[in-house]
C-alpha cells in the first residue's frame, strides 16, 4: 500500500509512504520489486518513508535497498531486524548527490518513532507513528 502526498501548486510528488505487507517480503522477486520501486522514487528526488512491521519474515528491505544503491548505514549492523521504520531522501550538496536517512529498528511492545517527512526540498514535518497508531486503534476500537 502507498500513500502519496502531492502538492497542489505544481503537482510534483514529494513524498511516498510505503507500508510493507507480507507479500512484499514473501518471495525474492517481490522483495526486488519493492526495493527497485523505492530506489526509483529516491532517484527522482522523492522522499520515501518505509514502515515495516512484518515480523514473520526475516528480511530487511531497507538493508536490501542500501545494498542495491551501494549505500551504507552503520545503524543496520550485521543482522538487521525484520521490523523497522525509515525515512530516506536524496539531495544535492555542492553538486554531489547525497542520501539522508533516519532509520529506527522496531520491537514489539516498544513505542513507534517519530520520523521527518519532507514535503519540499527544504520543508519537513514530523510523522508521529506512535500517536497515529494509538489514534487509529481508538477510532477502530481495537484496544
Amino acid at each position: 500500500p502507498d500513500l502519496a502526498v502531492v502538492t497542489a501548486a505544481n503537482s510534483k510528488l514529494w513524498l511516498a509512504i510505503e507500508i510493507v505487507s507480507p507479500s512484499n517480503k514473501d518471495q525474492a522477486d517481490h522483495r526486488e520489486s519493492f526495493v527497485s520501486k523505492v530506489a526509483s522514487l529516491l532517484n527522482k528526488g522523492i522522499c520515501v518513508t518505509i514502515v515495516d512491521i512484518v515480523s514473520t519474515m526475516n528480511f530487511n528491505l531497507y538493508a536490501e535497498l542500501m545494498h542495491m544503491v551501494q549505500g551504507v548505514d552503520p545503524a543496520l549492523g550485521d543482522r538487521p531486524p525484520p521490523m523497522y521504520a525509515v525515512t530516506l531522501r536524496t539531495r544535492y550538496e555542492n553538486r554531489v548527490k547525497m542520501m539522508d536517512n533516519w532509520y529506527h529498528p522496531l520491537a514489539i511492545g516498544q513505542p513507534l518513532p517519530t520520523l521527518p517527512i519532507w514535503l519540499r526540498e527544504s520543508f519537513a514535518v514530523s510523522l508521529e507513528l506512535e500517536s497515529t497508531y494509538e489514534e487509529t486503534c481508538k477510532t477502530l476500537r481495537i484496544r
